[in-house]
C-alpha cells in the first residue's frame, strides 16, 4: 500500500523542530493522519485540532483539492495539505 504524503504548512514546522514540510505516512482518515503528526511530534494534534475534536478553524486542510474533515478517507498514494490561515487587517 503506498503512503499518504502529507505537505505541512511552514509556520507549523517552525514549531517542532526536526519535522519536515514532506512527511510521508500510511493512514487510512484525516484523523488517523493528525494521530501519527502527533506521535512523531508531540503537540501537533493539539495545534491542528482542538478538544471536541474538530479541525481548528485558523487550519485548512484539503485533499484532492477538496477542503477536508477529520472523518475524510485518504486512499494510499494521496496528498494532504495543511495550510495555515492567514489574517490581517
Amino acid at each position: 500500500m503506498a503512503p499518504v504524503v502529507v505537505k505541512l504548512s511552514p509556520l507549523l514546522v517552525d514549531l517542532f523542530p526536526g519535522s519536515t514540510r514532506h512527511v510521508e505516512m500510511h493512514a487510512d482518515s484525516v484523523s488517523a493522519m493528525v494521530r501519527e503528526l502527533d506521535r512523531r511530534w508531540p503537540g501537533m494534534g493539539d495545534r491542528i485540532c482542538d478538544s471536541r475534536p474538530a479541525i481548528r478553524k485558523h487550519i485548512n486542510i484539503f485533499v484532492g483539492g477538496e477542503r477536508a474533515s477529520l472523518g475524510t478517507a485518504l486512499a494510499p498514494g494521496s496528498e494532504v495539505f495543511v495550510l495555515t490561515a492567514i489574517s490581517g487587517g
